[in-house]
């Protein structure tokens, strides 16, 4: 009886265990507070959309509108985590206390303006949101990852679907032209909960601007030259109120030196 009840309980022990290995795997634990995990596996990425009616020549463009996100196609990334939200101002003051880094040109002597705690960081070039990510542990999204992390793996035009609802976003609201706190547009969210990928602030990635596979769009900006952006920044330049800056797949990019007011940053990271 004393070596029955001895072997059941190893029995019991051991089945216990492996639960709690099994259990700890399929949760993988988040590794820091307000990141979301974006599952391994396949997602649409591009479009292949023809700007018909020549709207961009129309409106003065000089970028032909969607042939850089040419040829739409499939794509395979592992697991990773994203921000849930973009950096806030709060954030990027801890960052440049630390390291005695320069503060955004907005900061009143270092410090955040009044009220402004919870907005999204702007005004940062490429080299200093790729430092806060490294600071904080973390890197900047790859261009896929941010596209995934914003459409889900239906090839959704904007991050809550295919129908460009200004109401979801930072465009048509009273404060249109500004930014706005950091998830204040809820309806907004994509597939995996990610707030404000698109409108608000545009994005920086990780990645140079180039072409993708198969590509038949050639542009003289492709190389290491410029640093790509997304998320349709619907902040201090608010009158940008085209459905085709908000969509998931649209690109943009410029040089990694350069700033602009209403761009700013979330970080990712690898398991």
């Amino acid at each position: 009886m004393k070596i029955r009840t001895s072997v059941l309980c190893v029995h019991v022990l051991i089945v216990s265990l492996s639960l709690v290995s099994c259990s700890s795997k399929a949760l993988r634990p988040v590794p820091f507070r307000n990141m979301l995990p974006v599952p391994a596996g396949r997602f649409i990425r591009g479009s292949n959309k023809l700007d018909e009616f020549q709207q961009a020549k129309e409106l003065g463009s000089k970028k032909p509108w969607y042939k850089d996100e040419y040829p739409q196609h499939e794509m395979t990334l592992p697991f990773f985590y994203i921000d849930q939200f973009e950096i806030t101002n709060a954030e990027y003051k801890q960052f440049i206390d630390a390291t005695d880094w320069r503060a955004p040109s907005y900061f009143v002597d270092r410090s955040v303006p009044p009220g402004a705690e919870n907005y999204p960081v702007s005004n940062i070039n490429w080299f200093e949101a790729d430092r806060y990510c490294s600071w904080a542990g973390k890197r900047l999204p790859t261009e896929a990852e941010w596209e995934k992390a914003a459409r889900g793996e239906d090839g959704r035009e904007f991050p809550w679907g295919n129908d460009f609802e200004k109401i979801k976003e930072n465009t048509d609201k009273a404060t249109s032209g500004d930014i706005a706190p950091v998830g204040t547009f809820k309806e907004g969210s994509s597939p995996y909960g990610v707030m404000d990928m698109a409108g608000n602030v545009w994005e920086w990635t990780g990645d140079w601007y180039k072409p993708y596979p198969n590509a038949t769009y050639q542009s003289e900006l492709f190389g290491e030259k410029q640093k790509v952006f997304r998320g349709g920044g619907g902040g201090r330049v608010g009158h940008y109120v085209l459905p085709l800056f908000y969509r998931t797949s649209y690109r943009s990019s410029i040089k990694p030196e350069q700033a602009f007011s209403d761009l700013g940053f979330r970080c990712a990271k690898s398991p």
